[in-house]
């Protein structure tokens, strides 16, 4: 009897030490959630005309930014900024930012999704190739953010190309801190985004 409450003292003190040591939730301090491509895009206003449809396929995006993570440049080295991420992946941010530049735009063009019945008279491409924040002057200065992005139309009835266009923005955030390189990223993909609406647009007349 006593050796059999030795036994069950020793197996509760051993349960009592491992309990001490073990950790369920790894202590990590959480990243600040940002956001970016609801800045109000402004489109010139284009030639009048009839309205065309637009099939935009899925947007191709630079390796390094497309994620969650805030993508810096210094003198051609690469980091990405603690402790902070966009609340979506960069890429589905820049897509969902498209469509509502298009829907707000009263312009000739309009975007058709996969599926609709409405017909599609062009075939819009965007490629984003740099999404970054640059430390140009150095990493303890504000950096500059820049969105460059190509775009390419084609006539959906036979492929023929109608155009293909670099669009860069560059906008110097106002301060180093993550709170004021957001909205410069924000202001950067509004320019660039209005850019390609207005280039759409004024597309419309290479239909035939």
């Amino acid at each position: 009897m006593i050796r059999n409450t030795a036994r069950a003292m020793a197996a509760a003190a051993l349960v009592v030490s491992l309990s001490g040591c073990i950790s369920v939730f790894p202590k990590a301090k959480p990243a600040s959630l940002y956001r970016f491509g609801e800045a109000e895009v402004s489109v010139p206003k284009g030639p009048p005309g009839a309205m065309f449809g637009v099939l935009k396929t899925p947007s191709s995006f630079t390796r390094a930014a497309a994620g969650d993570r805030i993508l810096t440049s210094t003198n051609g080295e690469m980091a990405y900024i603690a402790d902070a991420r966009w609340v979506s992946p960069a890429f589905v941010l820049f897509e969902e930012a498209t469509a509502r530049a298009f829907e707000n735009d009263p312009g000739r063009a309009r975007l058709i999704g996969r599926g609709e019945v409405a017909k599609a008279d062009m075939m819009l491409r965007l490629e984003v190739r740099t999404f970054e924040a640059d430390y140009v002057n150095g990493p303890k200065a504000a950096p500059e953010v820049v969105v460059r992005v190509r775009g390419v139309l084609n006539r959906s009835q036979d492929r023929a190309l109608i155009g293909d266009q670099i669009f860069e923005a560059r906008v110097k955030a106002a301060d180093n801190r993550v709170g004021a390189i957001v909205p410069a990223f924000d202001q950067a993909t509004a320019k660039v985004l209005g850019d390609v609406v207005a280039w759409v647009n004024g597309s419309g007349s290479g239909l035939k």
